[in-house]
């Protein structure tokens, strides 16, 4: 491993820290709607995942294909997390993101704080479907990727049009396709479902009730899965439902936040 992965911190020094985790082929920037919220309470530390944004694939230990784990990517966080002397931390994450928070909540509990996990699952679908998408990104890049995710991301055509949406898009596009790929072999092979009732720290479920990406159900598994776990499904989303229903899902987090800081 070469470095720590691309990352900004926003919020005031000392506060509580909190990292908040991207979705495959999105940048921090998909966390831009939450910023002015979270910061309000919180140290925010926003990271790319390898490949994406301002983080080189050179961070992972092997992109070889079939050879990156969500414990690969988890391992990049709590590196952040040390590089700042962050012994426990508040985690949220997106789709992948969330992927992430679970991994952390199962095998190292003690690191977390609170977990938010949004637009997530315990299991993203038979594994063969993402290692043809990760084949298909390395032999062609993400240029395919552009016609179906607009679909997936925005429940409504006009957010995937305007000026975030657009962004978005532009970095999924600009994604590296080793990284990404690297990626889509880390969802392959991630499945919680067994380690979910360990799960101790405050977790928060989002769901968007329009997402075809991670349907509201694999949400309710979640949190029916982790002990004492709060469901939120936001109406008129999809898959970034935090972009698309920035107040509902900003609402659900300051509750989840304030309660867990708190010790309640």
């Amino acid at each position: 491993m070469t470095s720590l992965p691309h990352h900004v911190l926003d919020g005031p020094e000392g506060a509580p820290p909190l990292v908040l985790g991207p979705s495959l082929g999105t940048s921090l920037a998909v966390w831009e709607p939450q910023l002015a919220e979270l910061t309000r309470t919180h140290r925010v530390l926003r990271f790319d995942l390898p490949g994406h944004g301002g983080t080189p694939v050179s961070v992972l230990p092997d992109p070889a294909p079939g050879s990156t784990t969500v414990a690969h990517l988890a391992r990049l966080v709590l590196d952040v997390a040390d590089h700042h002397g962050w012994r426990t931390f508040h985690y949220a994450g997106i789709s992948l993101g969330g992927a992430i928070g679970a991994y952390l909540a199962v095998h190292h509990p003690d690191r977390l704080a609170s977990l938010a996990m949004i637009c997530s699952s315990a299991r993203f679908g038979e594994p063969a479907g993402w290692r043809e998408r990760a084949a298909s990104v390395r032999e062609h890049g993400t240029a395919a990727m552009l016609q179906p995710t607009p679909g997936r991301w925005f429940a409504d055509p006009g957010t995937a049009a305007g000026p975030r949406g657009t962004a978005l898009l532009g970095d999924l596009a600009a994604a590296d396709r080793a990284g990404y790929a690297a990626c889509c072999d880390a969802l392959a092979g991630y499945d919680v479902r067994s380690g979910l009732w360990s799960v101790s720290a405050r977790t928060l479920v989002v769901a968007g009730r329009q997402d075809p990406a991670t349907p509201p159900a694999h949400a309710r598994e979640i949190a029916d899965g982790i002990p004492g776990a709060a469901l939120a499904e936001v109406a008129g989303a999809a898959h970034l439902a935090g972009v698309e229903r920035p107040d509902a899902v900003n609402a659900a987090l300051r509750v989840h936040l304030d309660a867990a800081t708190r010790g309640r």
